[in-house]
Parts: structure tokens; sequence; C-alpha cells
């Protein structure tokens, strides 16, 4: 059954069209379509051949668009039919046997007579409004349900489709999103690729995702390694995790700090990703520079989808990063995060500003962005009055705003944060969702602690996710 992420490529990229699509299968693309009606013949076909092994070897199909005759002689996957292209019937004939036919439609009725045709899948769209190809006519949501009722062959998405409109697409019955230029015209196309394809992860059965913390121990168990893997067994995925560093603590505060050797931090991390692998990976404290750039690099070979909590100050205000550390955070991991969540203290530390309203957040976040971060979540529980978050997704801005309780019991709370948007990511949610979802699960994390220890005590994980796994999921 066809399903999943389908790249539908543009022209030639520069000649760095197979370097794009190539990154992309690595971050999870399914099927991809080849479309260059204005490639000469013999450039075509070369490039066609090139695609076809570079699908081959990541277990990926290759349609060819509107040019059933090369899909023939390249041996693809199958061919894609417009509506104005080839019958279906006479490419089946060119074609062969074991050939996959997907033929675009815009309405039930156009869906329908391609079904009955034959046709292997249906792309139905645009389903959002978008520039990637002229005389576009944008059918909507409603369509996709109403052809989703009406045939019973897999659907393809397509058009103008964002993560979160991919969301919407699946959960409206599509069995696979069409994407072009949010990959193709990204910087990073294997992340872009990934935040995609983790959509996919929707509705599996726990546990859903796999996710990888990589943060020093709390003795203490309220933060640290234990709060992450508290975090994302409770919410229902599957924890894996490399040790940076031991503490001795409690809720008073860290006694002496042990830190693990780089060599056996990289020996951890690479053993997992041999084996189990991961959907997203949540960094924590990282200890000292070495650390810091060696997971960067492992990030960025990998393509991950990393959750960064750039832990640098604790509740005391002590650092927890050498100087070499926080040099290479900005110079390195900085630059390889999908998400940056820092608090107001971190932001400062990273960027010389102090934030002191909303306003001047978003100012910090910007020049984040600008030195490399691909989205930022500052959180905001610094300043006085309620607590709002600022998540910067691109260009894009959103504000979350959380009561304030009464409570010293707030040891963790940035760990168990960024572990739960990791989770939630893993678990197929976009990430304005997986932030909203996140949030909520701290709130209730922190309103129904219980007072352990005579400092500040942690939050209660247990009851959070109880009360969070009985409320459905966020609603736009």
């Amino acid at each position: 059954m066809l399903s999943g992420l389908y790249l539908i490529t543009d022209d030639n990229q520069d000649g760095k069209l197979l370097q794009k699509v190539e990154a992309a299968l690595t971050g999870g693309t399914r099927v991809v379509q080849y479309r260059a009606k204005n490639s000469r013949p013999d450039e075509r076909r070369k490039m066609a051949q090139d695609l076809r092994d570079l699908c081959s070897r990541h277990a990926a199909l290759l349609i060819i668009n509107d040019l059933p005759e090369l899909a023939r002689d390249i041996d693809a996957d199958g061919v894609h039919l417009g509506q104005g292209d080839m019958p279906a019937v006479q490419a089946r004939q060119l074609l062969g046997g074991g050939k996959i036919i997907g033929i675009s439609t815009h309405s039930v009725e156009e869906a329908l007579k391609a079904e009955a045709q034959g046709a292997d899948y249906i792309a139905i769209g645009s389903i959002f409004a978008t520039d990637s190809k002229e005389d576009t006519t944008q059918v909507g949501i409603d369509t996709l349900r109403n052809v989703r009722k009406a045939v019973r062959v897999p659907l393809v998405a397509i058009g103008g489709i964002t993560p979160e409109g991919a969301y919407e697409t699946l959960d409206a019955g599509a069995d696979a999103v069409a994407v072009l230029s949010g990959i193709m015209a990204d910087a990073d196309p294997a992340r872009a690729a990934k935040e995609y394809s983790l959509l996919f992860n929707r509705n599996k059965p726990n546990p859903n995702g796999r996710v990888l913390t990589i943060a020093g121990s709390d003795s203490g168990g309220g933060a640290g390694i234990q709060a992450d893997i508290k975090t994302i067994s409770l919410l229902g995925s599957y924890a894996s995790s490399t040790l940076t560093a031991l503490t001795a603590q409690n809720t008073l505060g860290v006694t002496e700090t042990y830190q693990v050797h780089t060599d056996f931090v990289l020996k951890q991390l690479n053993t997992i990703l041999d084996d189990i692998g991961t959907d997203t990976v949540k960094t924590g404290m990282l200890s000292w520079g070495g650390i810091v750039t060696r997971v960067a690099k492992v990030i960025a070979d990998r393509s991950l989808l990393a959750v960064v909590d750039p832990v640098m100050i604790a509740k005391g205000g002590e650092s927890l990063l050498d100087k070499e550390a926080h040099e290479s955070l900005i110079s390195r991991l900085l630059p390889e995060s999908y998400l940056l969540t820092p608090n107001l203290p971190e932001v400062a530390a990273l960027t010389g500003i102090e934030p002191r309203s909303v306003e001047e957040m978003v100012d910090a976040g910007r020049s984040l962005q600008e030195l490399g971060a691909r989205n930022l979540l500052i959180k905001g529980g610094h300043l006085a009055g309620d607590a709002t978050d600022i998540l910067l997704l691109g260009s894009a801005e959103y504000r979350f705003s959380s009561p304030r309780f009464d409570t010293v019991n707030t040891h963790g709370t940035g760990c168990t944060l960024s572990a739960a948007i990791a989770t939630f990511l893993a678990q197929g949610y976009p990430l304005r969702y997986a932030v909203e979802r996140a949030k909520r699960f701290v709130s209730l994390a922190i309103e129904h602690s219980v007072q352990l220890g005579r400092g500040h005590g942690p939050v209660n994980h247990f009851q959070a996710a109880m009360q969070l796994l009985h409320e459905g999921a966020p609603v736009d």
C-alpha cells in the first residue's frame, strides 16, 4: 500500500537535485515523484536512472511524472498522470503488470473515475494554497474527506502542505502527503523530511515513538535523565539514554558533579543509534566542550531531529558549562538544533540580551535564529505575571500562557518540558501542537506536585501523565 511521505522534485537545483533527494530519503521519504518536463530528454533519462538507483538503495518508490515511456525505459516503479495526460489503460499497457499508476484529481467525481480506470492511488489537491504550480485549484480539506469516503485506493494529499497541514490531511483520511517546496526549498531537506515523516507515527500502538535523551543524572530523581525517562515512558514512548555526567544532588542543591569521559558518551550514543535508533533526540546537561562538540557532530552526521535544552545555569545561579562548552554550544550545537528551549537567564548567556518583556523575548529569539537555531521556544517563567512562552516556528510566532502555582516544587520543569516536546514529536504531533501539549503536561505536573525534601521539590510526572492521557489531542 502506498503511504508515507511523498516527495515531488522540482528542477535540477543547480546540480544538487540528487543530493537533496538523498537527504530527503535519509529523513524518511518513502516515495519520490520525478517531475522534469523542462529538461532535455537525455538529461531527463540520466537523472531518472540515478534517482531509480538512489530510491532502490533507500527502499523507496520512484514514480515518473506524466511520462510513462520514460518510466518503462528506466524500469521505474510507476507513473503519475494528470487529468489531461495519457489514459490510465494505455499507460498500463505501456508499463506492463506490477507497476503503479497514480492519477491527479480535484473532486469526488474525478476520483471515482480514476478508481474505475484502475488507478493504484489517487492524488487529491490542491488541498491548500500553493505557488509551486501554476493554475492550481484549491479544493480544501472537506473535499479530501469526501473523496476518502468515496474511494478505497490510497489517497495522496497534495498542494501547499506544511507539517501542520499534513497533520490535518492525515486526520481527514490521507494515506500519504506530497511535498515539494517544503523539502526541496529547505536548507536542510533531511530534517525537513524527518519533520514530515514523523507525522506518520500517529496512532501507532505504545510504545509509540523512540526518544533518546542525552543528559546528566540527577540522584534526587527530579530532573536530568531521570525526569526525561519518566516523562518519555509515562507519555507512551520508548526512552533510551546517554549519560553525560553524574551529580550528587537533592532538593537543596548539587553537592558534587562527576563528568563522564567523552569517549564513553560517544560509545553509549552510537551503540544506541546503530541498533535501536531514535525518532527524536533531547539534549540536556552536556557539561563541557568536548561532549557538546561530539554530540553536535553525531546529530549533524545522522540528521537527527534534536530538541536542545541548553542547560547552562543551575537554579542557584551557578554555571553548569565551562567556557569551551559555552562556545561550542553556540557554534556547533545551536545550528544543529531543531528546537532550542532556553529560559531567560540562558537567553541572556547566549545573546547578551536580558529580556524584560515578551517583545524583547521575541527579539532575542530572532537573534538566536540568526545564529542557526531552526525553531525557538523561549520560556518566560522568570518574568512577572502569567508564565508566557514564545514559540518562534520559522518566521511564525506563537504565544503560550499558563497560570502560576503557589509552590516551590518546580525542580526539573525545563528537563520535563523539553523531554515531553521530543516525545510528542516522536508520536506524530507537529511542533506547535507538541509544544502546546507539553506545556499542558508540565502545568499539570506543577499543579499536582507533592512536597519531597526540604527544598525545591520535583513535579508530579505520574499524575500529570494520567490526567493528560485522558484529555483529547490539541485542536487548532
